[in-house]
């Protein structure tokens, strides 16, 4: 098991930014690679960003492409989502997710772990 943990969650206005982050506890995932994914109210899991386990590839949504950054730290144990000029459509539950294989794959039949959630919701 590679247990996940993301925080920087919150309430914020249209506009403005926050950054999630996914740490892992006592276990490196520094050769996997990391996604995020959000879930909105009565909407499917979706795609948001993947990185390598490099960090020197990422991935995108097409809704989030020029908005968001995903980067991973200098250890590689953490993965970062930055979010800047946040719209309402952005509210949902962020999830991440690793994958050991480094697959930047886009399905959550892709990743093998995955955090609890960190709650975004932008106000308009």
């Amino acid at each position: 098991q590679v247990p996940l943990v993301e925080s920087g969650g919150g309430l914020v206005q249209a506009g403005g930014s926050l950054r999630l982050s996914c740490a892992t506890l006592g276990r490196t995932f520094s050769t996997y690679a990391v996604g995020w994914f959000r879930q909105a109210p009565g909407k499917e899991r979706e795609f948001v960003a993947a990185i390598s386990w490099s960090g020197d590839n990422t991935y995108y949504a097409d809704s989030v492409k020029g908005r968001f950054t995903m980067s991973r730290g200098n250890a590689k144990n953490t993965v970062y989502l930055q979010m800047n000029s946040l719209k309402p459509e952005d509210t949902a539950v962020y999830y991440c997710a690793a994958d050991p294989r480094d697959n930047l794959g886009t399905t959550h039949l892709d990743y093998d772990y995955w955090g609890q959630g960190t709650q975004v919701t932008v106000s308009s």
